[in-house]
């Protein structure tokens, strides 16, 4: 069944939101926040080392780097559309829309594990591959694989921010379903260099979320992701230089 990977990824995004939140109620209010931490250390590790193992080419004993400057102008040039748009806005807007339905906790709280969650399980090369993989294919191996890394981060990130983690189930399905409906239409278009660069600038983007999580920045993640998109143009046209 075409699709299915999208399903059961959405499903354990929604079901590890809600055992975390059960969670939620018996963990102390100072572990949850040292979890927290901890959590955005080991995203941080995550985001670097995916980004790093896409940029460093080792060849005859000598390292060198590929998508350096690709991964810089995509960044400027996706933040300044991301800032026009104010992606950001949209989402804690959306959040509070859905806090006042499914949430009983203070608006903003329910919002930022909102949003968090749903960058954390959306961004990265590893659900646009998946989807396209069980689009094309009808192999949603690599999306199942997901749903189990996502299950434990969302049932983690839950124990803090609460049930609004388990809504990230919405877009991730919209997201992770778009591309699989779509994938006949997208993959001629999308070399493996492309699939390269969306990897290399999504896991610098998981790193950032680590990076406010672990310490309590406040960069607006959510206004980067045009990035994913610039990526692709840039690559077409330039490749990964």
């Amino acid at each position: 069944m075409v699709g299915i990977g999208a399903l059961v990824n959405a499903s354990t995004v929604a079901v590890g939101g809600i055992v975390g939140y059960l969670f939620q109620r018996v963990i102390p209010i100072k572990v949850q926040k040292t979890v927290l931490q901890a959590i955005g250390l080991g995203i941080i590790f995550i985001g670097f080392s995916g980004t790093l193992s896409k940029m460093l080419v080792i060849k005859s004993n000598s390292i060198s780097t590929i998508g350096t400057i690709m991964l810089i102008v995509t960044l400027a040039v996706g933040t300044i559309v991301g800032e026009l748009i104010d992606i950001n806005t949209w989402l804690n807007s959306l959040g509070k829309t859905l806090s006042q339905y499914f949430g009983k906790e203070e608006n903003l709280r329910f919002s930022e594990g909102f949003i968090i969650s749903t960058l954390t399980v959306c961004i990265g090369a590893m659900g646009v591959v998946g989807a396209l993989q069980d689009g094309l294919n009808h192999d949603p191996s690599i999306l199942f694989t997901k749903s189990i890394i996502d299950f434990i981060v969302i049932l983690l990130f839950a124990a803090t921010y609460g049930i609004g983690c388990s809504l990230a189930a919405i877009p991730i399905l919209i997201f992770e379903g778009s591309i699989t409906l779509l994938a006949t239409f997208i993959n001629p278009f999308l070399t493996s260099d492309m699939l390269t660069g969306i990897s290399l600038v999504g896991n610098t983007l998981i790193a950032l979320i680590g990076i406010n999580m672990l310490l309590g920045a406040k960069i607006k993640i959510a206004n980067l992701l045009p990035s994913l998109l610039i990526v692709i143009i840039y690559v077409h046209f330039w490749g990964l230089s």
